[in-house]
């Protein structure tokens, strides 16, 4: 049999099911990017709707950007956070100037501080009702449980969970993680996944690292 895999432009990769989506066919903000197999699965809503659900104040000028990754695994209610900080240093939070009407006056809300952007590496699970904070970076093959509350930098290939979400386990040692690191399947052009489907859904790090230094595709 051979391999080629679903297509990464497919709205739908699974036939006769409509609630999941590849991601990013859908995206249309320019400030977030999606990579190729990264799929959002959503029953209640639908996955079409992942930008007004899903990604939270992400307002015309907001100075915020999602990026995640290849071959992450989205669940339903995850939700990422883009922006919505009010003015810490004043006695009030109130967001007075958008109101209008000479609140305008206040202070610029386009001064807000921002904590940055979201960015997701690859081969990231995030379990249902995530909730993903701005400025926080999230690293290659981690794992997010569901409803954990991420509000700080996630180290690769980590086990995270709670509010807020704290590291339970890490997936390997220290040393595997930097080979993983380095092997970067998800990097390798698709007839090289295919053909290694096996190792990579499989714990021989010894084989894949092998496999991705004589491929010759």
């Amino acid at each position: 049999m051979t391999i080629i895999g679903p297509d990464p432009n497919a709205i739908y990769p699974i036939k006769g099911y409509s609630k999941m989506v590849f991601l990013k066919n859908f995206v249309k903000a320019k400030n977030i990017s999606v990579g190729d197999y990264t799929y959002f699965d959503d029953r209640r809503y639908g996955p079409e709707y992942f930008e007004e659900y899903n990604v939270l104040y992400n307002y015309d000028f907001s100075k915020v950007k999602l990026i995640i990754g290849k071959f992450c695994a989205i669940a339903a209610e995850t939700r990422f956070i883009m922006t919505g900080d009010h003015k810490l240093d004043a006695i009030s939070t109130y967001p007075f100037p958008i109101f209008g009407h000479g609140w305008e006056s206040a202070f610029n809300v386009y001064d807000l501080p921002v904590k940055g952007d979201i960015i997701v590496g690859h081969d990231v699970w995030f379990g249902y009702d995530s909730l993903v904070m701005n400025g926080v970076t999230i690293g290659n093959g981690v794992i997010i449980a569901a409803r954990a509350v991420v509000v700080k930098d996630v180290p690769a290939y980590s086990i995270v969970a709670g509010n807020p979400a704290k590291v339970v386990k890490m997936r390997f040692e220290d040393k595997t993680i930097d080979r993983l690191q380095r092997i970067a399947w998800w990097d390798w052009p698709i007839e090289k996944i295919n053909q290694n489907l096996k190792l990579i859904c499989n714990l021989d790090v010894d084989q894949l690292e092998a496999a991705g230094l004589d491929y010759h595709g």
